[in-house]
């Protein structure tokens, strides 16, 4: 069977545009969660600028920066808790980031349609986790920061 975008009804087509906005609405709030946690870190520790979290959206580029965005996150993440003394994971989120990025890779071969939709399942998975695993990070240096500020603020005002 040959699908022939000439062929397909103006619902059908409708509701692929629709699904394709709600997958790109997901990636850029995805994209938006790195860029926060990025923000939240100092300058010398980061290994990429928050704005480079954008780049996950850019078709085919994409497939080697989520490589680098789990590279690059899990080294600045660890020099931050580094240097914040915060006790964490060796390379937070390396290796989930890593999983991420291999199966986007594999879910976009020329594959039989059935072990496609089983990767694209445990894709969901891994990148849904990846996601509540940085978010859980940025939490965390907010959480820092909101300490620091009032651990400062009862010094000044013993």
């Amino acid at each position: 069977m040959e699908l022939d975008i000439n062929t397909l009804d103006q619902e059908t087509l409708i509701a692929i545009g629709l699904v394709a906005a709600v997958f790109l609405l997901i990636k850029a709030l995805y994209a938006n969660t790195f860029r926060a946690t990025l923000k939240l870190i100092a300058p010398e520790n980061r290994f990429m600028r928050p704005g480079e979290a954008w780049l996950v959206l850019v078709p085919i580029f994409n497939i080697y920066w989520n490589f680098e965005l789990a590279k690059r996150m899990a080294d600045s993440l660890t020099n931050e808790f580094y240097d914040r003394k915060i006790a964490e994971e060796e390379a937070p989120g390396r290796s989930t980031g890593i999983v991420v990025a291999i199966l986007y890779v594999v879910t976009v071969l020329p594959l039989p349609v059935n072990i496609i939709m089983g990767l694209n399942f445990v894709y969901l998975f891994y990148f849904f986790a990846y996601w509540i695993k940085m978010n859980r990070f940025r939490e965390l240096l907010k959480d820092h920061n909101l300490f620091l500020e009032q651990q400062e603020n009862q010094e000044q005002n013993p």
